[in-house]
C-alpha cells in the first residue's frame, strides 16, 4: 500500500494524528502539574515544555500562547467535572431529589477534592485572568445552576426564585472549595458533601 501525502510519516508506527495528540495529551498534563501547583501567572511556557518532555515548537503546533493552553485546560477540567457530576445523578434513584442532589455534590466535590490540581485551576487560577476566560468560567456556573433547576423542577420551567437560589447555591459551593483549598484541605470532603447538602435541601423547600 502506498502512504499519501496527507497521511504524513509513521514513527515507530505512530501515525501523526497520533502523535500530535499524544504531545497534546502531555502539555496539558504539565499544565495542570505547573499551574494546579506553582500557579499560572509564574509558569513560563519554557517550563510547560520541560515539565512535558517536549520543545517549544510542539508547544505552539498545539497552543496559540499560554493563555490559549490554561483555556483548553480549563474546558477539559470543567468538562470531566461535568461528566462525573451527571454520571452521579443518573445513578440516584429519581424520585429522592435529595438524594440526587446529595449524589450530584458527592461527586462534584470529589473531583476537585481528589486532585487539587483541579481545584486550584477551576477555582483560583483562571480568576481574572482575561475576559474570554470569565465569560467561561460564568458560562460554567450558570450551566451547573441550571442542572439544578433541572433536578428541582424536571420538565416545567424554573421559578425566577428558584433560579436565582440554584445560582446562589452554585456560588456558595464553589467558595466553601476555594476555602478548602486555601486553608489547608483540613475540612473532610464528606464533610464539605454533607454541608452542602444540606444547603441544597433546605433551599429546595424553601423555594417550591
Amino acid at each position: 500500500m502506498v502512504q499519501t501525502q496527507n497521511e504524513g510519516r509513521r514513527y515507530s508506527g505512530v501515525a501523526p494524528a497520533e502523535r500530535a495528540r499524544r504531545r497534546h495529551e502531555a502539555f496539558l498534563a504539565a499544565a495542570l502539574e505547573l499551574f494546579g501547583t506553582d500557579g499560572y501567572p509564574p509558569t513560563p511556557v519554557k517550563k510547560i515544555c520541560k515539565e512535558a518532555g517536549l520543545t517549544e515548537r510542539y508547544f505552539y503546533a498545539s497552543f496559540r500562547d499560554r493563555h490559549d493552553c490554561l483555556v483548553q485546560l480549563y474546558t477539559e477540567l470543567t468538562g470531566g467535572l461535568r461528566t462525573a457530576t451527571l454520571a452521579a445523578i443518573d445513578r440516584a434513584p429519581g424520585a429522592d431529589l435529595d438524594a440526587v442532589a446529595e449524589a450530584g455534590l458527592a461527586a462534584f466535590i470529589g473531583h476537585f477534592t481528589e486532585d487539587p490540581r483541579r481545584a486550584r485551576v477551576v477555582l483560583v487560577e483562571v480568576v481574572g485572568v482575561s475576559d474570554e476566560l470569565e465569560e467561561r468560567r460564568h458560562g460554567v456556573l450558570r450551566e451547573f445552576a441550571d442542572l439544578i433547576t433541572t433536578v428541582w423542577t424536571a420538565e416545567s420551567a424554573p421559578t425566577e426564585a428558584q433560579r436565582l437560589t440554584a445560582i446562589g447555591l452554585v456560588g456558595a459551593v464553589n467558595h466553601l472549595l476555594v476555602d478548602w483549598l486555601l486553608s489547608g484541605r483540613r475540612t473532610p470532603p464528606e464533610t464539605l458533601a454533607a454541608v452542602c447538602s444540606a444547603l441544597f435541601s433546605a433551599a429546595r423547600e424553601r423555594t417550591i
